[in-house]
């Protein structure tokens, strides 16, 4: 697998991350929440012979959607997003667009996943986690191969993600954090929506500490 990061920047102060995958074989692609810097992103899938496939939305928030139509109309790619989230992308009460200093976004999805679901580039697998929270259909991809967990706003390093939004939830949250996330292995890698990467490993114990206070 082939990954490069980018942090995009959306007027929030945080910058987004945006994740271009390949698979080496295949050169089968998948660019998750292109934030922006469209150039960018497209001269990156250029560098890397990508051919995409897949833009995946972890979630419906305008800072991780913005770029979408403009990467979707040049290099093309099945727009996908949890069902749950699906009805957000042309909502601007849920995807809150107007708050961040962004215009409307007008978009659908091609396909809308769920929970358990399958995403295969090439040889490699991606496994849907639906885990709401931060918004009500918030995501998760996950490969084993790799030993990678892509957590949107889910999860991050040291922290967990905002509940004080629509469709947001704390106890949501934390449910999916407990019975999903933290039981994946030690060395999964974690790529958050913003900020650094981490090893869950170093993220368990502060929510197996958490865990007898909440539940």
């Amino acid at each position: 697998m082939k990954l490069k990061e980018l942090k995009i920047n959306t007027w929030i102060g945080d910058p987004t991350n945006c994740y271009i995958i390949v698979d080496e074989q295949s050169k089968e692609t998948m660019v998750i929440d292109p934030a922006g810097d469209m150039d960018k992103i497209q001269e990156l899938i250029h560098i890397m012979e990508g051919k995409l496939k897949y833009i995946y939305l972890t979630h419906c928030h305008g800072d991780h959607i913005l770029g979408v139509p403009h990467l979707k109309n040049h290099c093309g790619g099945k727009v996908l997003i949890h069902r749950a989230d699906s009805e957000g992308l042309n909502n601007p009460e849920i995807n809150l667009t107007p708050y961040i200093g962004l215009g409307k976004i007008e978009l659908e999805a091609d396909s809308r996943i769920d929970d358990k679901d399958l995403i295969h580039l090439g040889n490699l697998e991606f496994k849907v986690f639906h885990t709401p929270g931060h918004t009500k259909g918030s995501s998760c991809l996950y490969c084993e191969k790799e030993k990678c967990l892509f957590s949107g706003d889910t999860i991050f390093r040291g922290t967990w993600g905002r509940t004080d939004l629509p469709t947001s939830s704390i106890e949501a949250i934390m449910k999916s954090i407990e019975e999903k996330i933290i039981l994946l292995p030690d060395e999964t890698i974690v790529y958050p929506g913003h900020g650094m990467m981490t090893m869950l490993k170093d993220e368990k114990p502060i929510y197996l500490e958490l865990k007898p206070k909440l539940f």
